[in-house]
């Protein structure tokens, strides 16, 4: 007889949020590396420069990319322009929105706020949402009814999981909400963590951008053509979105849930330059976590202070899912399985897992 498969409640209205709460796992304190606080307030310098450069130099990507897509259609050639575009449209911006919500990747705060928007509205993530959300998720990482940003549920549903390297899954909730928040409403999880006073930014916002849309759908019908909507829109956010789900799952695939250790619910992965310019350091993702407020540019040198306390980095991407495929494949039938993390000799979590508050 096969073991019967248990489904958890990842709302953040259910069971598992009450359960999350009555165990001590809301808002509760991590465990940190002893990085002395002198050297800890070096790194966490902000500096306009290293943005700024890579900004200009993510700008100029996109209108070499889509300028030659755009001068080669509709010929195959434009095809790889097309390609190159996406990447940028659908996966770099994953990063950009990320580290700018933080405020963290410029240190002006006008620079930060005006890429977040940008990203926001081409990955299609509401930014006065998804900015409260993100709070939530490094306040309670891969807590079952908590965290709302949790990719890859248990057990693990392989259909959605390769829907979401083409952004299907995705998007379609993202069009759900932005229709959901341009008619007024909060949905009761949302909700949860996005506070009164903002909520009037999430409508309007939704509102802007839904009259964009049907702008770019108008402009299309217009020129009896495509070309606008591959673009500006849903397409590019999926056709280019495979980036940064790859790089995304890398993340927390396969890992621990509700444990108050970096260590073991997230993973560090080393890439290419390529890779790094498009994901903006975010493979340094233990260190990110466990100190939110240190820049991207300076992740690489914080790593290298944290290395002492912490799990081997996976030596690439490949290597990463070497691991991740067969641990989320494992999870279809035995969802409690998870990947152990080996920390070096002497080195012991916080908690080997969750346990009731005293």
């Amino acid at each position: 007889m096969t073991a019967e498969v248990t489904w958890r409640d990842y709302s953040l209205v259910g069971s598992e949020t009450r359960k999350a709460e009555e165990l001590g796992l809301a808002s509760a304190q991590w465990y940190h590396c002893p990085i002395p606080r002198k050297r800890l307030k070096e790194l966490m310098q902000r500096s306009d420069s290293p943005a700024i450069r890579d900004t200009i130099t993510w700008f100029a990507a996109f209108f070499v990319t889509g300028g030659l897509a755009w001068y080669f259609w509709p010929s195959w050639w434009s095809l790889p322009f097309f390609l190159a575009y996406g990447v940028l449209y659908g996966s770099s911006t994953d990063s950009r929105w990320h580290e700018c919500g933080h405020r963290t990747a410029f240190r002006t705060a006008w620079m930060n706020d005006v890429v977040y928007q940008i990203a926001c509205f081409m990955i299609m993530r509401n930014p006065a949402a998804w900015r409260w959300s993100h709070t939530r998720h490094h306040t309670d990482t891969i807590i079952v009814g908590r965290d709302p940003e949790i990719a890859l549920m248990r057990p693990t549903m392989i259909l959605k999981v390769i829907g979401m390297f083409f952004a299907i899954p995705q998007t379609i909730e993202s069009t759900r909400k932005m229709l959901v928040y341009a008619s007024g409403r909060i949905p009761d999880e949302e909700q949860t963590f996005i506070p009164e006073m903002e909520r009037p930014k999430a409508v309007l916002v939704a509102r802007i951008w839904l009259a964009i849309h049907l702008a770019v759908i108008a402009l299309a019908l217009a020129t009896h053509s495509i070309l606008p909507m591959l673009f500006v829109g849903p397409l590019p956010t999926m056709y280019g979105a495979w980036v940064h789900v790859m790089t995304g799952l890398t993340q927390h695939g396969g890992l621990a849930e509700d444990v108050l250790d970096h260590r073991l619910n997230s993973r560090t992965v080393y890439m290419n330059p390529v890779l790094r310019f498009l994901y903006w350091n975010m493979n340094y993702h233990i260190e990110h976590h466990m100190f939110p407020m240190v820049p991207y540019h300076a992740l690489p040198t914080l790593h290298e202070e944290m290395k002492p306390y912490c799990p081997p980095a996976s030596r690439s991407v490949f290597a990463a899912y070497c691991e991740i495929i067969p641990a989320i494949i494992r999870q279809i039938r035995d969802p409690a399985y998870v990947i152990e993390r080996t920390l070096p000799e002497g080195v012991k979590p916080l908690v080997p897992a969750a346990v009731p508050a005293e």
